[in-house]
């Protein structure tokens, strides 16, 4: 996907109470950042932020972290929030193949992914975020027990999910091809993707996974 450059984005990023500017400084001292030592959640491509927002906003108890690697998205979660300001809700412009250089091991309790680059041609899987080389760093950085939970409306990317859950060694707690008309779904907070996609009539996906 092609982004256009948004020459005040970084201006407005960095001028952000909501977004860390150093995140890389804040690696093993999250719950002093937060002031608590409630769960933390983190969602890689978090996109616009309403998921995590609605998140943050329901449950005052779980801090949560959004990552994005594009400026001119990041732009727009931001612009979103506009004033407001949640104490348990953080946003972070980076790689997620950085993920180690920012949270130290153990010190998450969840991952969300939801409807992350497909890349589709068979020589780019290891870009893939549910594929066994990305499920080996959430293993490091995730606590005993720590959850990712997957969401998706491309069927062969959820398919390729499912083979490397157990092939990584992790345990597949849940899964639905129509999370929309399964019970897994009775809590769901939709993305603005998903929202999308969903009026199109495409059934949406979701899988559950346990560290192993």
């Amino acid at each position: 996907m092609r982004l256009r450059n948004i020459p005040r984005a970084k201006q407005v990023i960095e001028a952000s109470p909501t977004v860390i500017q150093n995140p890389e400084s804040c690696l093993g001292r999250w719950h002093d950042i937060f002031g608590n030592q409630n769960p933390i959640q983190i969602e890689i491509g978090m996109g616009k932020g309403r998921f995590l927002t609605e998140l943050a906003k329901k449950n005052p108890d779980i801090n949560y972290i959004g990552i994005e690697k594009y400026t001119s998205v990041l732009l727009r979660a931001v612009e979103k929030l506009g004033e407001e300001t949640l104490p348990n809700l953080y946003f972070i412009c980076m790689f997620a193949e950085n993920l180690e250089k920012v949270f130290a091991k153990e010190e998450l309790d969840r991952v969300y992914l939801n409807f992350s680059d497909p890349w589709p041609k068979d020589r780019h899987q290891k870009r893939r975020l549910t594929s066994r080389n990305y499920l080996s760093l959430y293993e490091k950085i995730l606590k005993k027990d720590g959850l990712l939970e997957f969401k998706t409306d491309n069927l062969a990317l959820f398919d390729f999910s499912l083979a490397e859950i157990p092939a990584a060694g992790w345990k597949l707690l849940a899964q639905t091809k129509d999370l929309h008309h399964d019970p897994l779904g009775a809590r769901n907070i939709m993305t603005e993707y998903e929202e999308r996609f969903s009026e199109k009539g495409n059934p949406i996906c979701k899988l559950i996974a346990q560290k192993g």
